[in-house]
């Protein structure tokens, strides 16, 4: 179990090392994004309080998303950047301010968003 955690770590560090090479095809590069974005963001599609069901996105829809993202990805790109991944695991460096700043603002713009939506609507 530790094991494939490690792997779905490095994958997910891997892909967004991927996104960034202009081999990759642009919707692999889209739903990367999207991906790494939910992935990564502090909201989930199911709250984890949810008996059972609030731990599917984290253990089946994730790892579904990553085994389609990599087959998206040309096999010489994948593996340049499993290389790279590993190589940042190694030196404790996969922190991203600012991709995390990005999907704060996302979330942000979204519910000011709904917010607004529901005000026009009162």
């Amino acid at each position: 179990m530790k094991e494939w955690a490690h792997t779905v770590k490095r994958d997910i560090l891997a892909l967004s090392v991927a996104y960034k090479d202009p081999r990759v095809p642009w919707y692999a590069r889209a739903f990367i994004i999207g991906l790494l974005g939910y992935a990564f963001s502090p909201i989930d599609l199911i709250p984890d309080f949810i008996p059972v069901i609030g731990l599917l996105d984290d253990l089946i829809l994730l790892p579904l998303g990553i085994l389609l993202a990599i087959k998206m990805i040309p096999p010489l790109v994948l593996q340049e950047s499993r290389i790279q991944a590993q190589q940042m695991l190694d030196q404790h460096r996969p922190l991203s301010w600012r991709g995390a700043l990005i999907i704060v603002l996302i979330w942000l713009t979204c519910a000011a968003l709904i917010v607004l939506w529901f005000l026009r609507w009162r």
